[in-house]
């Protein structure tokens, strides 16, 4: 379910995937989170997630330069059935984007008429593209793999290498750090610091299984883990290399393997963990 649709208002009819919408002004703490821990009302439901993936078009987008033999002429898009291709270029070199699908038979079948080409292919069979980040109103970094059908937050950073696979939540002003796993339906409220390297469990499979919740204004160390279906209360801190196995309640300060309460946050632990909102400015 979407924020929106959670707190009691009407779905998008532009939204095309059942269950995600860009998270705007609503708390996760404040609205939505009673709401995912019951196992039919999840921000996105899994089904959805597994029946999304299962019946969607595998596809291996492919970038190719071709340069062809003088005085010959080509139709890349002969065989075109895996979706649109689409050629650039003069007579001195073509490049042309497509589906390998597509376009393997086309380079087999003009084998005689081509000089030589290389082929860019970075995924086989893919059955989610990767997030179309140019409308995302957050600083994404180079080098992080995003998912289709995640949410990110208004003023959210998403730094160098972090992994954020589908149907994961990211709230305002959070900050992903580098090398971060975000499984999927992993949920992140606002104001939120994941530090390097940290894994929140994935639970698209099995299905049944409860997404890690993460509520808003956590700060976590760098490398902690925290496994499935465990709720970190807002404005909690974990340690780093803390390996979360049971909910942490809001204000406490947890370490250790497994990760127990060593404290409740206090002036002092506040100052050594006060975001730098800086550093969320676009």
């Amino acid at each position: 379910m979407s924020v929106n649709v959670l707190c009691g208002r009407s779905r998008s009819p532009a939204n095309t995937f059942s269950g995600v919408r860009r998270l705007r002004r609503a708390s996760i703490a404040a609205c939505v989170l009673d709401s995912l821990i019951s196992k039919e009302r999840f921000i996105v439901n899994a089904e959805e997630i597994i029946n999304f993936i299962a019946t969607s078009e595998k596809k291996t987008p492919v970038k190719l330069y071709v340069r062809e033999k003088p005085g010959q002429k080509i139709d890349y898009a002969a065989n075109a059935t895996k979706g649109q291709v689409k050629v650039f270029g003069s007579r001195k070199g073509k490049i042309v984007f497509g589906d390998w699908a597509d376009l393997q038979p086309v380079l087999e079948e003009n084998a005689d008429r081509i000089d030589y080409y290389e082929v860019e292919n970075d995924c086989r069979n893919s059955a989610v593209p990767l997030l179309d980040k140019k409308a995302v109103n957050a600083r994404i970094e180079p080098g992080a793999i995003i998912r289709d059908q995640v949410e990110i937050g208004d003023n959210a950073v998403i730094m160098m290498g972090a992994v954020i696979n589908i149907g994961a939540v990211i709230g305002e002003g959070t900050m992903i750090d580098m090398g971060c796993v975000l499984g999927g339906r992993a949920i992140v409220g606002n104001h939120c610091h994941i530090g390097a390297g940290t894994v929140l469990a994935g639970v698209v499979e099995p299905a049944s299984a409860t997404p890690v919740i993460v509520e808003d204004n956590v700060m976590m160390g760098a490398n902690a883990v925290v496994l499935e279906g465990v709720r970190v209360g807002e404005g909690a801190v974990v340690a780093a290399g803390a390996v979360v196995v049971s909910d942490v309640p809001a204000g406490a300060v947890v370490a250790g393997v497994p990760a127990k309460i060593i404290k409740m946050k206090d002036e002092k632990t506040e100052s050594k963990t006060a975001l730098v909102d800086a550093l969320r400015t676009l």
